[in-house]
């Protein structure tokens, strides 16, 4: 086989320290040497192993993706030597032969041959873009768990404030919370707090607000409320930060929220994942499977198994969810209606799949070639191929009884 790289390193990464084997030739035409050397996972050790592979004049350093402790490696062997981060189960080792040395020297082999391939590492700014981006969605989160083990806690006392309004955390609701806490327990005074179109509701409000709210109640809503508040400020500071972030790809993240159910949230995710760059991803089908929302390919002997959508990039196909869930209740638009045709036939898991996908493409397309994004319309499907859309129409109405007979309209 040959050699694509003749110095070549790999690495085996753990908390404490790495293993770095070094293969270089050997004192005979077409033999080679390895060593492998332990380092610690400090920064200084971490830079004395920098120096050390430049003595070595290594050409490409390899390590695997373990949790996150590739990152300060990483990070600081990139500044000078090329680096090279890998799928862990693309580099499997041989079965009842895995030791850390052995891993290292398994992936120095590798690389000296040229058969790794890369994962995407962005750039040191689109890293911090993506921080903020991952931290707003946790805290998002964890607010949302938080408004949940409330409502569930309301239930202890009997306040079904839940039960009547849509959001425990709304003006009127929060004033309600509020008057429970500091000792109000009439529900009609509470009830009267309403304000706008839920004062409609305010008979039903009543009988929610009719419990046994105690001291205990009130200390306990009291915590779940200001960790509901600490949560928000922590994605407000997050949400100003990525704003100041994202300056350099406003023009972006505004073409990418023209897309259907693409919201400003949704579009600051897509650039801070992908960083806006589709050099990266040659087609927008890799970057569909990096992203994993799409059948992965599992055949063998002419039979076509399992193939199920992969795991890719969890944050991105969770902002691509939220995405195609809008698109699929929004008017009149191409994605709807594709959504709808698919739910028919293979379900809504699976639809909401498709969406997702074809949101990516449009985003690929217009972060790739500055294109704009064109509404095909919801009677695309008509268009495209209107006999198809005829003899559906005709099937519904023989199922319903009737038997048609087609004229076309003759032009006048």
């Amino acid at each position: 086989m040959d050699i694509v790289h003749e110095r070549a390193a790999g690495m085996d990464i753990s908390k404490r320290d790495a293993k770095v084997c070094v293969r270089i030739p050997g004192d005979r035409a077409g033999t080679y040497t390895s060593k492998v050397t332990t380092w610690g996972a400090t920064t200084q050790a971490i830079l004395e192993l920098r120096e050390f592979l430049e003595r070595e004049h290594v050409t490409v350093v390899v390590m695997e993706a373990t949790s996150d402790y590739w990152k300060p490696f990483f990070y600081l062997l990139e500044e000078t030597l090329p680096v090279m981060l890998v799928n862990a189960k693309a580099a499997r080792n041989i079965p009842g032969r895995k030791t850390d040395v052995s891993d290292a020297a398994w992936l120095a082999q590798l690389a000296a041959h040229g058969l790794l391939r890369a994962s995407f590492v962005p750039p040191e700014p689109i890293r911090e873009l993506r921080d903020l981006t991952r931290a707003r969605a946790i805290a998002t989160r964890d607010r949302a768990r938080e408004i949940q083990r409330l409502e569930k806690f309301l239930e202890s006392s009997g306040i079904k404030l839940s039960s009547v309004v849509s959001d425990l955390t709304g003006v009127s609701s929060r004033d309600m919370l509020e008057a429970l806490i500091n000792g109000e327990r009439n529900p009609n005074v509470l009830a009267c707090m309403a304000r706008g179109t839920m004062r409609s509701k305010i008979p039903a409000l009543v009988d929610a607000l009719t419990g046994r709210f105690k001291p205990h109640h009130a200390f306990m809503a009291k915590l779940h409320l200001n960790q509901i508040d600490a949560h928000t400020r922590t994605i407000q500071a997050l949400t100003a930060r990525i704003e100041e972030a994202m300056e350099p790809f406003r023009d972006a993240r505004d073409a990418l929220a023209t897309i259907p159910g693409v919201s400003q949230r949704v579009a600051e995710v897509i650039i801070a994942e992908t960083g806006a760059d589709m050099a990266v991803f040659e087609t927008p089908g890799r970057l569909a499977s990096w992203t994993g929302v799409c059948p992965g390919a599992n055949e063998s002997a002419g039979r076509i198994k399992s193939a199920h959508i992969m795991p890719g990039n969890k944050y991105l196909k969770g902002a691509l969810g939220i995405a195609a869930m809008s698109a699929a209740q929004s008017k009149n638009t191409y994605l709807a209606a594709k959504y709808h045709r698919l739910t028919a036939r293979s379900g809504r898991n699976k639809a909401l799949v498709a969406v997702e996908h074809s949101i990516l493409t449009a985003a690929w397309h217009m972060l790739a070639n500055g294109e704009c994004y064109l509404e095909p319309g919801a009677d695309y499907y008509t268009r495209t191929n209107p006999s198809r859309a005829k003899n559906n129409a005709i099937k519904q109405l023989n199922s319903l009884g009737y038997d048609v007979t087609i004229t076309p309209v003759t032009a006048a």
